[in-house]
């Protein structure tokens, strides 16, 4: 019989990837640019794990039924206009019965079809193997600051002012504060940010330094690898600096919406009691109820962001040396010109400039 399987670093090879598991499976991490065409739906899984702790054979029976049907379906509208020589590259769990079957009828009507030996687990091994070394092959430049100071607007400026920048907070869909959680986007699974930050080291060019902000190990429910972490924390830093009242403004700016549910900030703040006292967040409520939202704001930065900022700050980046401080005006619409005046102040490379190695 033909061996149809073949291995990861293969994957390139394909006109298209198949991802043959659940949406659930695929929703919570896939291979890149995959295509999901489940030979079992979420529903027809559990059915089947079912059946078969009854009765291995008739799970197996019920199963090929399914399979089939699906894979028909999939036939019929996804990959009907699929040219005779498509070569998809195709995946499951473990490179086991789900991909199987798809390779094996897909390779009988005539395409070059192949299995990903291992599958999907293969996969995660080779991401958990990749983060643990890619992270240190990159210098880091790192934005340090107080909350408000708007380290990430600036980290956005630098992206479009041509610097390679690392932006934490956008992959993990969080700003990393309790009152982090964007009110638009839904955190990825660990297992999908593990994905994506492989794939922003991909496009990195170890020659230059890369601007990230300063994080803590979790960002909302994400862990940064230690690797990561590491490397970050011997980064040159850039100290970034506001002045008061441009934070507060735009603290106002960034965080507007959670206004729109007053109690569910209040609970937000509620779960710091035991980081403050129960007086200080009944005064943070009674705010919230005023609608005093500058004046919350100007609270939280002297009782709990610059208190907060200062212990981290202190324990990851105090041995650094001196940052390089760099006045920033986040509300201004001139973010992209300060970015570039930073820039110039570290003499950082353009692509492609013979100095980017030094």
């Amino acid at each position: 019989m033909k061996d149809l399987r073949v291995t990861l670093d293969r994957r390139h090879e394909f006109d298209d990837i198949i991802d043959a598991r659940t949406p659930l499976e695929f929703a919570e991490d896939h291979l890149p640019g995959a295509i999901n065409a489940p030979v079992l739906g979420n529903e027809e899984r559990v059915v089947i794990g079912t059946l078969y702790r009854e009765s291995p054979f008739e799970a197996t029976r019920l199963g090929a039924a399914m399979v089939a049907r699906n894979i028909a379906r999939h036939l019929d509208t996804l990959f009907a206009d699929r040219p005779r020589q498509w070569k998809p590259l195709i995946y499951c769990w473990r490179g086991g019965k789900r991909s199987g079957a798809m390779t094996t009828w897909f390779d009988l009507i005539g395409w070059r079809a192949r299995q990903l030996e291992g599958g999907y687990k293969t996969y995660r091994s080779w991401v958990r193997d990749t983060l643990a070394a890619q992270p240190a092959a990159f210098r880091y430049i790192v934005l340090t600051g107080h909350t408000g100071s708007g380290k990430t607007r600036l980290l956005q400026a630098l992206a479009a002012a041509g610097a390679q920048t690392l932006d934490l907070e956008d992959l993990a869909a969080h700003r990393g504060s309790l009152l982090g959680a964007l009110p638009t986007r839904a955190q990825p699974s660990q297992k999908g940010f593990d994905t994506a930050l492989v794939n922003a080291f991909a496009r990195f060019d170890p020659a230059r330094p890369v601007f990230v902000e300063a994080e803590s190990r979790k960002i909302g429910s994400i862990t940064l690898p230690d690797t990561l972490l590491h490397s970050i924390h011997g980064g040159d830093c850039v100290a970034v600096h506001a002045e008061r009242a441009s934070r507060i403004a735009f603290l106002l700016q960034d965080y507007h919406h959670l206004f729109d549910a007053p109690d569910a900030l209040k609970g937000q703040l509620a779960r710091l009691v035991g980081l403050h006292s129960k007086d200080t967040i009944a005064h943070w409520h009674a705010l919230i109820d005023q609608g005093a939202r500058a004046a919350l704001f100007d609270a939280l930065i002297d009782q709990h962001y610059d208190p907060a900022y200062s212990r981290s700050s202190h324990a990851h980046f105090s041995a650094r040396g001196a940052a390089l401080p760099f006045r920033f005006e986040p509300n201004a619409p001139d973010s992209v010109t300060q970015a570039q005046d930073l820039l110039a102040a570290l003499r950082y490379p353009a692509a492609g400039d013979p100095a980017a190695a030094g």
